[in-house]
């Protein structure tokens, strides 16, 4: 792995090593702005299922444990670690909706609070930096949902590209987000935008987010990577500024680990009163979620995940042309038709 080896060339002398084989993203480290890359590549969906967010977590200890049993004589070469997506297009599209939508209809509670507050472990040590003198960058190309959000929330910096979509779309199915986006956001902008965010439902563009002050910089499509390492290297000398200024963060406004676990506990709590209109809606955002590759698959092996035509169809103030949910262009309006009223009002 190549995390690992660099592990050896950091502290040879250090007798035991950890050996791990990630499947849900793979690493890089770059000597030049002492930088590991951790690329998230999670299936059977691009979500933040429990197998990546149990191997984002140990590759935390590893990182934690690598530091603490370095040498004395060892400089520690490790100053950023960037959270970053493999696939095209997508940063993460949030929860893993197919198994909270199992525990919830199973009446699975423990193994639904389970999955919430491993959710929220990793998010609270991005959050303190692992405890480290080390600064977590996310780096968005694509579109960033739920969870996926609240992920690149976690980190210090948030570089995304211009044809990036941010937002929380769990309102939609009569939920909201609860693995800390409403602390993270607030820290940021404020509890009165956290909140308009949050239960607007909408899907904000990067240049949107950056001049609320979501997003801290903004990188032409294409160009992200590049972007990140401009700016690793413009503030490599004032690492140590950056590094206090989020100790005083951490001060004026902490995000403990018991407050999220509180928040936890009413998202739970509203998460099994969900109604089978509700539990129907997270269905249809499955189906969105599951189908970024192979629709037709999909359709054939599970009809009851295909989202009904009539309530996408519920669209105020359209503009023409429009490109559906299935990558349908409508150049035009096909509701020709008037209704009985309306021709009634005409010839009156």
């Amino acid at each position: 792995m190549e995390f690992e080896s660099q592990v050896d060339t950091i502290d040879k002398n250090q007798s035991e090593k950890t050996s791990s084989e990630y499947t849900q993203f793979t690493t890089r480290y770059d000597s030049e702005t002492s930088t590991i890359w951790c690329w998230m590549n999670p299936t059977p969906r691009p979500c933040m299922n429990g197998q990546l967010i149990d191997e984002l977590v140990q590759l935390q200890q590893q990182i934690t444990d690598t530091y603490t049993n370095q040498n004395p004589e060892t400089v520690w070469p490790f100053r950023h670690i960037i959270l970053a997506s493999k696939i095209p297009d997508i940063y993460n599209l949030g929860g893993d909706l197919g198994l909270i939508k199992e525990y919830i209809v199973n009446n699975e509670e423990e193994k639904l609070r389970e999955y919430a507050y491993k959710a929220t472990n990793l998010i609270h040590r991005n959050i303190n930096n692992l405890d480290l003198p080390i600064t977590m960058v996310s780096l968005v190309q694509g579109q960033a949902l739920g969870a996926g959000f609240e992920a690149a929330l976690s980190c210090d910096v948030i570089i995304a590209e211009k044809s990036s979509k941010l937002g929380f779309p769990e309102i939609l199915f009569n939920m909201f987000p609860g693995m800390g986006a409403y602390n993270l956001l607030a820290r940021r902008i404020g509890t009165a935008l956290a909140e308009r965010i949050i239960l607007s439902g909408k899907l904000y563009s990067a240049e949107e987010l950056y001049d609320m002050g979501v997003i801290d910089v903004i990188a032409e499509d294409g160009h992200g990577e590049q972007a990140t390492e401009k700016y690793l290297k413009s503030h490599n000398q004032s690492h140590n500024t950056i590094r206090s200024i989020k100790k005083i963060r951490q001060i004026v406004h902490p995000i403990t680990q018991q407050d999220l676990y509180d928040i936890v506990d009413i998202w739970m709590e509203a998460s099994m009163s969900l109604s089978e209109k509700d539990i129907a809606k997270m269905e249809r955002l499955l189906y969105l979620q599951t189908n970024t590759k192979d629709s037709k698959s999909i359709k054939e092996n599970d009809p009851s995940l295909i989202p009904r035509r009539g309530d996408w169809r519920k669209v105020a103030d359209a503009t023409f042309p429009l490109t559906t949910h299935l990558g349908e262009n409508i150049h035009e309006n096909r509701r020709k038709n008037k209704g009985r009223r309306q021709k009634a009002e005409e010839t009156s």
